[in-house]
């Protein structure tokens, strides 16, 4: 008696269709694709950017180490790992990379920030909150700024300088004074929508930056927007949109508030 034998994992097969045929496209990033340096504490910033980012445009993250104690010493720390964490992104081509830190980018410096990033790929455009929200404010036509952070002082004051330097105005100015970054993800929309209006009423401002890629404001800048009557932005929302038109994406989106309303320089 001959006993047929079938090869291991083919018992009960009753079909095996191999090498059918297939077609490819451009991919989830058919309008764009967008890379993201994202804190290795980051809570917010991937679900910021999900809401914020339309249907053909794709995000990929990378997470980056840092510490959870926001201190200008620790941020410094940051810039040795950025070419390293680039490489870690798929391999697509991507329009725009995003270095999601807003106290890291300024510790570091923009231009340091965006070298390390070519350094692993060199024609890349490249952005980050503090550069993002200088062209939001250039696009809205604001100069008189109010600004929020969750920080400790030494890096709010030297932030407000810093975007004194780059030409705004920051006459008003509130803090959470809250170093632990994982505590600063927990902060509820309600009470930053409190304190966006406590520091965005003022006369002396005419928007409000809400700085820290941690705090969650995207959902909440639209209707905060009509509670204060001026342009309200933070680091996720002004980078998101940054990425958008730096890849192409030039329409207007509804919902996200005026900013999303807006081109570059228009």
């Amino acid at each position: 008696m001959t006993i047929a034998v079938q090869p291991a994992g083919q018992a009960g097969l009753v079909s095996n269709t191999e090498n059918i045929p297939f077609e490819t496209d451009d991919g989830v990033g058919r309008l764009a694709n967008l890379g993201l340096l994202v804190l290795r504490t980051d809570q917010t910033i991937e679900d910021e950017f999900r809401f914020a980012l339309p249907d053909g445009v794709a995000l990929y993250g990378a997470r980056l180490h840092s510490p959870v104690e926001i201190t200008p010493d620790n941020l410094r720390k940051m810039e040795a790992d950025i070419a390293g964490t680039v490489g870690l992104l798929p391999d697509v081509r991507f329009d725009v990379i995003g270095f999601g830190c807003t106290s890291g980018a300024l510790v570091i410096g923009e231009s340091h920030v965006a070298k390390r990033v070519r350094e692993a790929m060199p024609e890349v455009k490249v952005t980050d909150p503090v550069t993002a929200a200088l062209a939001a404010f250039k696009s809205l036509g604001a100069k008189r700024v109010a600004l929020l952070t969750p920080y400790i002082a030494t890096i709010n004051h030297s932030l407000r300088e810093a975007f004194i330097a780059r030409g705004l105005e920051i006459p008003v100015m509130g803090s959470f004074n809250e170093p632990d970054d994982n505590r600063v993800a927990r902060i509820t929309a309600s009470a930053i929508e409190k304190a966006i209006v406590d520091v965005g009423s003022s006369d002396a401002c005419d928007a409000v930056f809400v700085s820290c890629t941690s705090l969650r404001v995207a959902r909440i800048a639209e209707k905060v927007e009509a509670r204060l009557g001026k342009p309200v932005t933070s680091s996720n929302h002004a980078m998101a949109w940054h990425m958008l038109r730096l890849g192409g994406y030039d329409k207007p989106i509804e919902g996200l508030g005026a900013l999303y309303r807006r081109g570059l320089g228009t």
